[in-house]
């Protein structure tokens, strides 16, 4: 015999015994990175907010335009004295510009009781919400000074609270999130009679800041969804 027929023959036949061995080995591999399972992983977090902008609006009205300004200028020092009695530094203070309007410059301004109407804006900017709240809680003082803080100029001039932390929280709830989907899709794998593989792909959702509620505007939820695509092996 031919050994090198024969030593050729026993290498073509152990070959195919390999291949034999490896195709369903193979076949095993390819369908697991078909399988795969889409979960999502949610992280809420309720936080005080950490700076206020809190303007407060009123208006003078009268038809000698001297006399307007007097005015202004002494609830002005009204409205800062109450501030400062409140702890507001006048670091955290913005004074606006008064802006008067002549009423009978406009020619629907004829029926208007009083000929000017002058409106100012004192700006608190602050980190400092609780002295905010506080003084808020106390604005009666100043109707008895005589100044009416204008509500009907939210829309305008709105009060606002703000959450600016968020990158000190941004690691530990995007960890969170991702050991929530990670659970879900455990208990997936599970019901199925599968095991979890590794990551095929994750996405960070983007982060919202809303208010709780609308009667708390200075508590926030922050809320972060991660999207984690895992494959599936039997």
């Amino acid at each position: 015999m031919d050994k090198g027929k024969f030593y050729a023959g026993l290498s073509v036949m152990i070959g195919l015994i390999v291949m034999g061995i490896m195709i369903p080995v193979a076949v095993n591999k390819y369908m697991s990175y078909t399988r795969t399972v889409d979960v999502k992983g949610l992280c809420e977090r309720e936080v005080k907010a950490d700076k206020v902008i809190w303007p407060i609006v009123y208006k003078v009205m009268g038809d000698d335009l001297p006399a307007v300004y007097a005015q202004m200028d002494a609830k002005n020092k009204k409205v800062l004295a109450f501030l400062h009695n409140g702890g507001i530094v006048d670091a955290e203070i913005t004074v606006n510009a008064p802006s008067i309007s002549d009423k009978f410059a406009n020619e629907y301004g004829n029926n208007r009781l009083y000929r000017y109407v002058g409106k100012n804006v004192i700006t608190v900017c602050t980190t400092d919400i609780d002295k905010v709240l506080a003084l808020m809680g106390k604005q009666a003082e100043l109707i008895k000074e005589g100044i009416v803080i204008n509500d009907s100029e939210n829309w305008e001039n709105p009060t606002e609270f703000k959450f600016e932390g968020l990158n000190d929280l941004k690691p530990t709830m995007v960890e969170e999130a991702t050991k929530n989907a990670r659970e879900t899709a455990e208990k997936f794998a599970k019901d199925s009679d599968s095991k979890l593989g590794k990551i095929k792909r994750a996405s960070q959702g983007s982060f919202s800041i809303e208010n709780r509620d609308s009667n708390t505007p200075h508590i926030k939820r922050v809320r972060v969804v991660s999207s984690i695509t895992y494959y599936l092996s039997n």
